[in-house]
């Protein structure tokens, strides 16, 4: 009854356990950026359909998969190949899409993080994420933290999300991460944030993801926001309470959040540059 879709590019690491985590669907669709190692072989091995697009942007690519492949069923469950459905969310999910309500399109689930084999219960920014959604009425919106919006009522499930982000070791993170800062780094640097910073929706909007938009907006605009984001996750959010792995975490965050600040500045600099030599 549910469709499952996996996003990938080079994952003959992570991809096979993830196909095995979903092998309760016979439709399973593994939608890849023209990987140059095995991704294909392996998915082509557990049955899979594959699709292969050249990858222009995390949400146009989302949307060509979601708009363009011939899913079986009405429900589709989305993936990346370092995820892990529970067996409990597998149960949990078929359950409901079997006696779901006209109005729900899509449905929220929890998110687990895993780093150096500790589950960041605390660390965690940002746990909640819309996954399953009806067919046709959901796209994702903006290209760097896309954003997946559907068009309808979004339910909840209780059941879990395994994710492991460091599966392919921090150097990978740090390489991904990388790349990320630097979209990030265009956004501030075009002003975009300003637009969408506002404290009534990052305080009160009933929407999760709306008010993590105008949270971030807002924060691109503070001071020392690697520090910061560091004491934030430290203390508020009390990353010390996950141990090592919460520390090292939050630390990492807080590099990652410097990388931008620097690359902003870069940019500003050299657009000021320009400016004043044209």
């Amino acid at each position: 009854m549910i469709s499952v879709l996996i996003l990938t590019r080079n994952e003959e690491q992570d991809l096979p356990g993830c196909l095995e985590s979903v092998a309760w669907s016979d439709d399973v669709h593994v939608f890849d950026s023209v990987s140059t190692d095995r991704t294909g072989e392996i998915a082509a091995a557990h049955g899979a359909h594959f699709t292969q697009r050249a990858f222009d942007g995390y949400a146009r690519q989302r949307n060509a998969a979601l708009e363009g492949l011939p899913f079986k069923y009405e429900w589709i469950f989305i993936l990346d190949a370092d995820e892990r459905p529970t067996p409990e969310l597998a149960v949990e999910m078929q359950r409901r899409v079997a006696s779901v309500s006209p109005e729900v399109n899509g449905y929220r689930l929890r998110r687990r993080d895993f780093f150096m084999g500790t589950w960041l219960k605390h660390a965690q920014i940002s746990p909640f994420y819309i996954r399953l959604v009806r067919r046709g009425r959901a796209r994702y919106m903006r290209e760097i933290n896309e954003v997946l919006e559907v068009d309808g009522g979004v339910g909840d499930l209780t059941a879990t999300l395994d994710h492991y982000p460091f599966s392919k070791g921090i150097r990978h993170w740090i390489e991904k991460h990388n790349v990320y800062s630097t979209m990030e780094a265009r956004v501030v640097a075009d002003g975009l944030s300003r637009a969408q910073a506002s404290w009534r929706v990052a305080l009160f909007a009933k929407d999760f993801h709306a008010r993590r938009v105008a949270q971030k907006a807002l924060f691109y605009r503070m001071p020392a926001r690697p520090l910061l984001k560091w004491a934030y996750m430290m203390f508020v959010r009390r990353a010390l309470l996950d141990g090592s792995a919460g520390i090292a975490y939050a630390t990492l965050q807080s590099i990652y959040e410097y990388f931008i600040v620097l690359k902003t500045r870069e940019l500003e600099r050299e657009r000021a540059i320009g400016v004043r030599g044209s």
